[in-house]
């Protein structure tokens, strides 16, 4: 009886002592500045739709990929983003364009407008690569524009990158996503700028 209350006693004690359960980290996708004034104004409204999603990428686990794997998508378990990486870019091209001031509206369906233009697309990759020399993180988008009465697409366009991370912590880690969103929105814009009034001619018939 007395080593059977021994081992209870540091059974307990082994308890007491075992470490704190990681505590889960959610990252905001909220890039910080403005985008360049586009200088006109196209008398179109645009509507942003959700993005679609590849396999992980419609969760809110962030995704990576090591060197020694390169075929392997694993999650975080522990690193999570606040909004599903998707609804976010697409929340952060709202924004981007609606700062370039370039159509008359930008809206998201849930405003139930009835736009001239439709852009939208898919998330295809935006992942961490841990085990780059150095580390960074990459993205790759499938966007399309679209012209609502005929459904007419008028242009399809793919956007990638990569931004280093500066520190081998998840902090720089989320930092790095935020700096390439917003860079690959300012490339849409600019995109949509480049095509000024061309846009208005061709938003109706």
């Amino acid at each position: 009886m007395a080593l059977l209350l021994i081992a209870l006693v540091a059974l307990l004690a082994a308890c007491g002592t075992a470490p704190p359960l990681p505590r889960d980290r959610y990252y905001a996708l909220e890039p910080d500045g403005s985008a360049p004034t586009a200088g006109q104004l196209v008398a179109a409204i645009l509507q942003v739709n959700d993005l679609a999603a590849r396999g992980f990428l419609g969760g809110r686990q962030i995704l990576y990929r090591t060197q020694e794997q390169p075929l392997v998508v694993e999650r975080y378990e522990t690193y999570l983003w606040e909004v599903p990486a998707p609804r976010a870019l697409a929340a952060i091209l709202v924004e981007t364009i609606r700062d370039v001031g370039l159509f008359r509206h930008v809206v998201i369906p849930a405003d139930r407008a009835k736009p001239d233009l439709l852009l939208g697309g898919e998330v295809e990759r935006f992942e961490h690569r841990p085990t780059e020399r150095p580390p960074l993180v990459l993205a790759k988008l499938n966007l399309s524009l679209v012209r609502t009465n005929d459904r007419r697409s008028l242009w399809t366009r793919q956007y990638s990158g990569q931004e280093p991370v500066s520190a081998d912590t998840p902090d720089a880690m989320a930092e790095a996503f935020n700096r390439l969103a917003r860079r690959l929105a300012l490339e849409v814009t600019r995109d949509l700028v480049a095509l000024g009034t061309k846009l208005e001619s061709t938003a109706r018939p």
